[in-house]
């Protein structure tokens, strides 16, 4: 049986390093300079011609990072969601130059939401209107270029949240992605499930991951092997699932890219 290939979230610093590596399986790419405000309001279109010219060859699927400092998707505040979609709206000008086909995006569930929607009848209602009414513009976009939009989990402690999000903006450009770290730091430290229970509860709504290892206290984004994340258990989650996402190993130092993968690699888990 195949086993998945792993891709990873580089920079234009990081791109020439791991280019054979990336070329050598076609691996999937998430370019993770696009979320930055000061570049995307700057030329980031030399940027992005840069990368594409790093690029020439790699024929994996490719994805970027969308913005997501200084904001949230669900804000009350009809004029901070103006900004919000204006930002998300330029990543995707990012993405459609670079011929991206996935652009990341943050959940708006927090550690508080857990334990208050439910303290009044219309809050989860009203949770995904504000959602509908920030993305709608982006959304529509994304369906035009061809990019599917991915909601991250940040602080989500409860998994079927940000799937029912994703299924009520009704859009086949709309899914979920995983960040496993995330997950692993929810399940340690807020009581949530653990990271294989994320895959499960996404299914087929799934078609991004982030792969990083925690210890379950802090957002370390180490390499696989490093924390206490059971690996095992999440690739067998994984094994499950037909929507064949994206594996892509976002790690705070891009040169453990290759470590982290031939870790995931030694426990037979994948390529």
């Amino acid at each position: 049986m195949s086993k998945p290939v792993l891709g990873a979230a580089l920079s234009i610093k990081s791109i020439p390093a791991h280019r054979d590596w990336l070329l050598d399986r076609q691996r999937d790419l998430e370019i993770q300079d696009f979320f930055r405000a000061d570049l995307l309001d700057g030329d980031w279109r030399s940027t992005a011609g840069e990368i594409k010219q790093m690029l020439s060859g790699h024929t994996g699927r490719l994805g970027i990072h969308g913005p997501f400092w200084g904001f949230k998707i669900d804000s009350h505040d009809p004029m901070i969601r103006q900004a919000v979609t204006k930002r998300l709206i330029q990543g995707l000008d990012a993405a459609e130059f670079l011929g991206a086909t996935q652009m990341v995006i943050h959940s708006p569930f927090t550690t508080w939401d857990h334990n208050n929607l439910d303290l009044y009848p219309d809050n989860r209602a009203n949770i995904v209107e504000r959602v509908k009414a920030t993305l709608a513009e982006v959304i529509a976009r994304a369906e035009t270029i061809g990019c599917e939009i991915v909601i991250e989990n940040i602080e989500d402690r409860d998994p079927r949240d940000r799937v029912r999000l994703a299924k009520a903006l009704e859009s086949a450009k709309v899914r979920v992605s995983l960040d496993t770290g995330h997950a692993n730091y929810a399940h340690i430290s807020t009581g949530a499930p653990p990271v294989d229970y994320y895959v499960e509860t996404a299914g087929d709504m799934l078609t991004h991951v982030h792969l990083q290892d925690t210890d379950g206290f802090a957002d370390r984004h180490w390499a696989p092997g490093e924390g206490n994340i059971p690996w095992v258990a999440v690739f067998r989650a994984l094994g499950r699932v037909n929507s064949n996402p994206r594996l892509i190993l976002e790690l705070r130092n891009h040169d453990d890219v290759r470590k982290g993968a031939a870790h995931l690699a030694a426990l037979g888990l994948a390529e």
